[in-house]
């Protein structure tokens, strides 16, 4: 399911490919949205174990603006610029390497995630994976919706595996109109938890209807609205609003603590802290089709905001960290 419109494409001047070249999308300094630029890249080549994907959808997340505004630099420079940003593609298989057992042939749709380092990022036109971190796209979804689940999705398949909740425990969810929270809402149901979302009261249709039990409105303190609903607090929970003290008091004794930017609260009560870093699921091919046999069946649901064509990546970047977009932006190659 697709919520939101699509971008109509303004008469930009097209940047032409060279020969044997591809375009990205990428910095060469770290700043605001508009150090963003369509750069060209050597064509690549699948090696053994590698497909080649031509890209033509790649989702625009929060990390990527980490990515761009100097917050990984000390990671980012030890390989030279261009810098391309992004964690999530859909497109079309055209090279397989030697030694590859996947199913999937050259001119099958698929979706996959990319683990940015220099120029390998998701914000290009081509690219090569391992075999193993590419699916094929849920059926009956075009690029532009597939590309909106890999890393989301497999983050909070992550979260939800860390908190190590069993079924008819009950789990809070922090963001969830965000696409990260969304995906945990949907997953913690299928695997049969009780879930308290949080939402502003524009978000609270959207919110219940991914899957949340109880919503309770948003903000700083909404760690007093849960436990309004649960005295004791709750058995885990995944903080995607990034509250992370805030949040604590609404767990209860020897609970679960998940956080998506590296925060590990002090020892307490009991509870347990994690931290959701998704580059460690890289590959993991069985959890990724797991998914996509979730959105084939509607259990999962695919939301797009706006797409964008390369030229106007700062545009989705300034929107993004504007706030309020539910559902990603995509660019368009």
């Amino acid at each position: 399911m697709t919520l939101g419109c699509s971008y109509t494409q303004q008469p930009d001047k097209p940047v032409r490919r060279k020969a044997n070249h591809m375009r990205a999308v990428g910095i060469m300094v770290h700043g605001g949205p508009e150090v963003l630029e369509v750069v060209d890249l050597p064509e690549v080549h699948a090696e053994p174990g590698q497909v080649r994907i031509r890209v033509h959808a790649s989702a625009v997340n929060p990390t990527d603006t980490m990515a761009r505004n100097g917050s990984r630099a000390e990671l980012q420079k030890v390989d030279p610029p261009p810098y391309v940003p992004g964690m999530d593609i859909a497109g079309i298989v055209d090279e397989i390497g030697d030694n590859v057992s996947t199913e999937v042939k050259v001119g099958d749709a698929i979706m996959g995630m990319v683990v940015p380092k220099g120029s390998h990022g998701a914000y290009r036109e081509q690219i090569v994976l391992d075999a193993r971190a590419v699916v094929p796209a849920p059926a009956g979804t075009s690029h532009v919706e597939a590309c909106t689940l890999p890393m989301n999705g497999l983050t909070a398949r992550q979260s939800l595996d860390l908190l190590g909740l069993s079924s008819g425990q009950a789990l809070a969810v922090t963001g969830a109109a965000g696409a990260y929270g969304g995906y945990v809402i949907q997953l913690a149901k299928i695997d049969g938890l009780t879930v308290i979302a949080d939402a502003s009261e524009a978000d609270d249709e959207l919110v219940a209807s991914l899957g949340a039990d109880i919503v309770v409105r948003r903000g700083d303190d909404v760690a007093s609205r849960i436990l309004e609903h649960f005295p004791n607090g709750v058995d885990g929970l995944a903080d995607g609003a990034v509250l992370n003290e805030l949040a604590i008091p609404a767990v209860r004794d020897g609970g679960a603590f998940t956080s998506v930017r590296g925060f590990k609260g002090d020892p307490q009560r009991g509870v347990t802290f994690t931290a959701t870093s998704v580059r460690t699921y890289d590959c993991e091919t069985e959890k990724l089709d797991r998914l996509r046999q979730l959105a084939e069946s509607g259990a999962l649901t695919l939301r797009v905001a706006d797409t964008y064509p390369p030229e106007r990546a700062s545009d989705a970047h300034r929107r993004l960290e504007a706030g309020g977009t539910r559902g990603r932006l995509v660019i368009e190659f």
